[in-house]
């Protein structure tokens, strides 16, 4: 029999908070994280903005693993550590060379670092190295998981703890997914494929899913991490639950590296196998976190997905984009928008998507534009469709629904 899998606790670093209670605040505020890019001069790009995370303390060389870390840590705290057999799932950003080390590798009186840790992180940091960091730190005796499945990774993280603690292969987790492409390979290679806002004389207004003059996405940065344990053992440590993951939904549609396939095929998909999971109708679905990534092919095909799933219904159904306020996260944006899932079904209501100034014709749902509206939401599906046609959907539930 299949365990009842909850969330117990919550870590966030983003562009707008790096505690829950002030990402929350600001979420419900509808607060841009969006500016200037300051991390390195960005002057030849045609992309100078983005949503950078206002971190006043230490920083590894690695910034995702500085957020990551950090997200994991507000998670424990604010669950407490459950007994049993632990583990971590992480989504973690493609990896990209650190132009200083590349730029010092080319100097004739080069000489290569010979410590390990340097050894490691020259050049390029591992991909696992902040999943096994986490593990060590924790003492999580279950093999790490890492997921690299683009935008879709930090859903994905989530959807397979979810699994591994419903079939009793672990007895909680970490999971959620940690990324910083603010950096001249990051936003240089978003700008050469076309995908990112170039409205850099006003970062606040250029993440705009949904509306009609949106012209890209703009990359953010941070981390996202849930502690999940099963409802008994929550129940029996007296530990406070913010939600339950009742399914998990994930495609591969493969119709482009850069673009949905333009019906939402995958979309749709990984929606519909999350509320099959949870053994949920789409008459029960009451707000949807969206991928929503402001991009002029992504917003109307996942519109055409969520009126494939839900139906007649579809436009009475609130769908909200995080992203409005804090920039593409990439393989942090899942967890971090389903911890924004979780924070708008407990305060009963759904955060606004900012700069919904003019709609797209061919986008034609209720996307909660400009302030936050008071709405009962006890079933809510967040959706994250990353690049390559990798698609994932989580379905959220309030435990007393």
């Amino acid at each position: 029999m299949k365990r009842r899998v909850v969330v117990a606790g919550l870590g966030v670093v983003s562009p707008i908070g790096n505690t829950v209670d002030e990402f929350g605040r600001n979420l419900f505020a509808g607060v841009s994280g969006v500016g200037k890019i300051t991390l390195f001069d960005p002057a030849e790009l045609p992309t100078r903005i983005a949503a950078e995370v206002r971190w006043t303390g230490p920083v590894l060389r690695d910034r995702k693993i500085t957020f990551g870390l950090e997200a994991a840590r507000q998670a424990v705290e604010t669950a407490g550590r459950p007994d049993g057999k632990g583990g971590v799932s992480m989504g973690i950003g493609l990896e990209l060379f650190s132009m200083e080390d590349l730029a010092a590798s080319r100097r004739p009186d080069f000489v290569p670092p010979s410590g390990r840790a340097d050894r490691m992180s020259f050049l390029q940091t591992p991909s696992d190295l902040c999943v096994h960091i986490i593990a060590h730190r924790y003492q999580l005796t279950a093999p790490p998981m890492t997921h690299v499945s683009a935008c879709a990774a930090g859903t994905d993280a989530i959807g397979a703890a979810f699994r591994m603690i419903s079939a009793g292969r672990c007895d909680w987790m970490l999971a959620g997914g940690a990324d910083s492409m603010i950096n001249p390979l990051g936003v240089g290679g978003f700008c050469r494929i076309g995908a990112t806002s170039t409205a850099n004389d006003r970062p606040e207004k250029a993440s705009r899913p949904f509306d009609r003059h949106r012209d890209g996405f703009v990359l953010g940065e941070g981390a996202g991490v849930l502690l999940l344990e099963s409802l008994d053992s929550a129940h029996a440590r007296g530990a406070r639950i913010y939600a339950e993951i009742l399914g998990y939904g994930n495609s591969f549609d493969a119709h482009g590296i850069s673009e949905p396939h333009p019906e939402g095929r995958g979309a749709w998909q990984a929606m519909k196998a999350a509320l099959a999971e949870g053994a949920i109708s789409p008459e029960e679905v009451d707000a949807i976190n969206s991928h929503g990534t402001s991009t002029p092919k992504n917003d109307p095909a996942e519109t055409l997905a969520i009126k494939r799933v839900l139906g007649p219904r579809a436009a009475k159904v609130p769908v909200c984009a995080t992203k409005s306020m804090i920039g593409h996260l990439i393989s942090a944006a899942g967890a971090v928008e389903a911890i924004a899932a979780i924070l708008c079904m407990n305060a009963g209501q759904v955060h606004p998507t900012l700069n919904l100034d003019e709609p797209d014709p061919a986008c034609d749902l209720d996307y909660v534009p400009h302030r936050a509206r008071d709405h009962r939401q006890r079933r809510v599906l967040s959706n994250s469709f990353g690049f390559g046609g990798q698609n994932a959907s989580l379905l959220l539930g309030a435990l007393d629904a």
